[in-house]
């Protein structure tokens, strides 16, 4: 089948235009190659840190699994072992499972929704750098005897700092805590990238399931990362200062954190896995030669999962002593997420029966090994998720043995076929088929060999995190079966890794191509996709029923053919119906982001070990790398729309509503929403658990104060309001004037609320840690806008602000505005609910 709609450009492009492209995109020689801003480049680099780091977290499990081979080991201390488990989690969770599934986001969502480029390239250079330093000197504190010994979930009151002095779970709340700002970030681009930057024609119901696996994946993670967020500050703010949020003696409380964390850690279950299930949906589909069956079915069972997960969290808490009407309702709900679930699987049952699947190849094999271990994993899942058993099994190897089911299974089966299928769309070589199926075999077999021992171990009552056992508990040949299979996974992914380096060669010129004659766009003909023209999508896969495409795109014979700005650029769409509405112009590669997020580490890294003034040095460094890569943003308006092909017209500025800066503005304010969210359902929490040091109304103060407050907040709001219509009539002076008494507005406000405070100890209770945490996220949010307003009065002195050029104002206001409603609520909760209640 070939496409009806008419080519824009009926001959192919000249020579010199595609050479202007690839001078434009191709990324710098030498040293400069660290500045690459160009998300095919970040995302191989991130893809390959991740499984470095999967590496290194698969040796610490080596190194536990010799340990417990044989009863009564003494290979490694207990105290090492603490912090081999500690270490292998986190590893596992934070700095492999959801950077490797994000990475492939960054890698593959450009070419497959058919863009140059996803919209904020500098965003992305700037959490793998974040991601890298942080990681790398998070991991190195196991060499420094400093690494984290609490577990990967860090429950107070034995991560406290009575039961766990010294820098090593300050390593874990401040480093963690600042590598899932640098998911959120990611998160931001991938959201936005999905959204605006589709192929002309790929509506939403022509998106491939990838993409809509990423776009539930990000938003999950704007909604559930700020609560580990907030749990990390709490925590650190009571061992750094004594603010007994998890202190029960003060009225705080150790479940607090469980249900912070939980909220956050059960929906990144599924945030790993639903990117794993796109995946599944994109690759099977080819190795089957048919399309996806019920592919709405799957894509609405991809948003259904998502939304589910968000009611699980005390799947993981029926044994700390909740009361009985809750636990039937989650136990409800771990239930039903089985059913969405369960679709996708028996969609991907039906895809193979209707096909013919390609056995011999090893993608093929990774899926089956997926379906077939997911499977059980999800059965045992439903298992814990019935209470009286959950019980018994709770804390038991059962659980490790569930866990890794449903993580290996659920993710790694999947990352590993992926690997094999589309490394011949980033390499000249494909991976070798040979090879690959003796290490699909090493790694299936040694995989069941390892972990399915492990629900029999932990039934005959093996208890996680034991360093060592006695002979005499029967637990022998288990383990030491167990830890057979588990350098049998070790032989299988070291035979991968050795064929990776053999095979991995990549090249600006050109790769192996669609070896797997696959139909989505991501397998068009690309060096560096970024020089490709950008076709009209009429299908969910293209090249199936578009024969000529891959050629009549390498012609450039489609949209963009070249440059129309004369810098790198790429086509805005509408969110739903992904028709053209504006040129984006992209950014040139720059140190900005690599400056600003190597210093941003080093700001946390260094508060860890409380090395305070080096820390507000790279702070500083660190601004302003950021703030001179924000300078540069918001280019001049075009004088005319540009022409890219067909008759089509665009212009390449675009302010309010239509610009995809005030998209990703709007996603910040629901991460900020969602955190804000987290502090107050906190602070309810702890006044349930002890409201008895929650003062009475009689003996607060006043409330003129708190007025005062929010009269000069709203106040604030409205000059804001005022100045915006001051710059859209060019009365630049009067809109510097107006952003002045703005922020001198807003700074008295938060003045006022701060000393109408001063009575309140923070450490003396829970009630007043709670306030003072309010006080200080008011305090931060208003900075984070004072600062903002400061940026956009500079660029209006420097005149890079006008009535026609505001990106940068907009997204002030918007900010600003929401920056007030939040601080109004905070005033509220603080001075009005202890009057209600009391």
């Amino acid at each position: 089948m070939n496409s009806t709609t008419e080519l824009p450009n009926p001959l192919p492009r000249p020579p010199g235009e595609l050479d202007e492209l690839k001078r434009l995109w191709n990324p710098p020689r030498g040293l400069r190659f660290l500045t690459v801003i160009n998300n095919n480049y970040i995302g191989v680099a991130y893809v390959g840190t991740a499984f470095v780091f999967f590496v290194l977290a698969g040796i610490l499990a080596l190194v536990m699994r010799t340990q417990l081979a044989v009863p009564n080991n003494n290979l490694v201390s207990p105290q090492l072992y603490d912090q081999l488990f500690t270490m292998h989690g986190t590893v596992m969770m934070f700095l492999f499972a959801v950077p490797a599934v994000e990475a492939m986001g960054v890698l593959l969502l450009p070419n497959m929704l058919g863009a140059r480029d996803l919209p904020f390239p500098r965003l992305s250079a700037y959490a793998y750098w974040a991601y890298l330093v942080g990681g790398t000197v998070f991991f190195g504190s196991l060499f420094a005897n400093a690494a984290p010994s609490g577990g990967w979930f860090m429950n107070p009151p034995l991560t406290s700092a009575t039961w766990s002095p010294g820098v090593g779970a300050d390593f874990w709340l401040l480093g963690i805590g600042f590598i899932e700002i640098s998911a959120i970030a990611g998160a931001i681009e991938i959201i936005v990238g999905v959204l605006r930057t589709r192929a002309p024609g790929m509506t939403l119901d022509r998106m491939p399931v990838f993409a809509w696996a990423m776009l539930v994946f990000a938003l999950m993670i704007v909604f559930a990362f700020p609560a580990i967020i907030l749990a990390t500050l709490l925590l650190e703010f009571e061992r750094a200062f004594g603010w007994p949020f998890f202190e029960a003696a003060k009225g705080g409380d150790p479940l607090l954190w469980q249900h912070l964390f939980w909220f956050f850690g059960h929906p990144e279950v599924y945030i790993i896995f639903l990117p794993a299930a796109g995946m599944v949906s994109m690759i099977l589909p080819t190795m089957a030669r048919t399309p996806l069956v019920a592919h709405r079915a799957v894509v609405i069972a991809l948003v259904a999962t998502g939304f589910l997960s968000f009611g699980l969290w005390v799947h993981h808490m029926f044994a700390t002593g909740i009361p009985q009407l809750s636990l039937s309702f989650f136990q409800a709900a771990s239930m039903a997420v089985a059913v969405p679930s369960g679709i996708q699987v028996f969609a991907w049952i039906a895809t193979l029966a209707r096909g013919r699947l390609d056995w011999r190849a090893t993608p093929s094999l990774f899926l089956l090994g997926f379906l077939f271990t997911f499977v059980a994993g999800g059965l045992t899942g439903v298992m814990v998720a019935v209470i009286p058993f959950d019980w018994q099994a709770h804390d038991s190897y059962f659980i490790v043995a569930h866990l890794h089911y449903v993580l290996i299974g659920g993710m790694v089966f999947p990352l590993l076929a992926a690997f094999y299928y589309w490394l011949p769309y980033t390499s000249k070589h494909a991976l070798s088929e040979r090879v690959g199926r003796w290490v699909f075999a090493l790694v299936f077999t040694g995989f069941h060999v390892a972990f399915a021992p492990m629900h029999v171990t932990g039934l005959l009552g093996m208890p996680r995190r034991v360093y060592t056992y006695d002979a005499a508990m029967g637990w022998n040949v288990l383990n030491l079966v167990s830890t057979l299979g588990a350098f049998m996974i070790a032989a299988g992914v070291a035979l991968f890794l050795f064929d990776l380096a053999r095979k991995m060669r990549m090249s600006a010129e050109g790769n192996a191509g669609n070896v797997w004659r696959a139909g989505t766009l991501e397998w068009l003909p690309n060096g560096n996709y970024s020089s490709r023209s950008i076709p009209r999508v009429e299908s969910r896969e293209p090249l199936w029923t578009h024969a000529q495409l891959a050629d009549e795109v390498e012609q450039g014979r489609w949209y963009l053919p070249g440059t129309a700005t004369g810098g790198r650029e790429t086509i805005l769409t509408h969110p739903l119906s992904a028709e053209p509405q504006a040129l984006m112009r992209m950014p040139m590669p720059g140190w900005a982001p690599v400056i600003g997020a190597i210093f941003t580490a080093g700001f946390f890294l260094l508060l860890t070990v409380k090395l305070v003034v080096p820390a507000l040095v790279c702070a500083v460094i660190a601004i302003g790398g950021i703030v001179h890569w924000a300078w540069g943003l918001d280019p001049s308006p075009l004088p005319r729309p540009l022409p890219i092909g067909g008759g089509i017209e665009l212009q390449a500025y675009l302010t309010g509503p239509s610009s995809h800066s005030w998209w990703a503005m709007v996603v910040l304010m629901l991460v900020s929403a969602s955190l804000y969210g987290s502090a107050v359902i906190s602070y309810l929490y702890l006044w349930t658990v002890s409201p008895e040091v929650w003062p009475r109304a009689e003996a607060l103060p006043g409330l003129a104060a708190p007025l005062a407050a929010a009269l000069l907040l709203l106040a604030s709001s409205g000059v804001v309001a005022v100045a915006g219509r001051a710059l859209a009539r060019a009365r630049r002076r009067l809109f510097m004037l107006l952003m002045a008494l703005a922020i001198g507005v807003v700074a008295a406000a938060f003045g006022i609320d701060l000393a109408g405070q001063h009575d309140v100890s923070p450490s003396a209770s829970s009630h007043g840690a709670a306030v003072w945490m309010f006080i200080m996220l008011e305090g931060f949010f208003v900075a984070v806008a004072v600062t903002m307003a400061v940026f956009a009065v500079a660029r209006a002195l420097a005149r890079r602000l006008d009535g026609q050029r505001r990106v940068v104002f907009d997204n002030v206001r918007l900010w600003w505005h929401y920056t007030v409603a939040q601080s109004l609520v905070g005033l509220v909760l603080v001075h009005g609910f202890p009057r209600l209640v009391t």
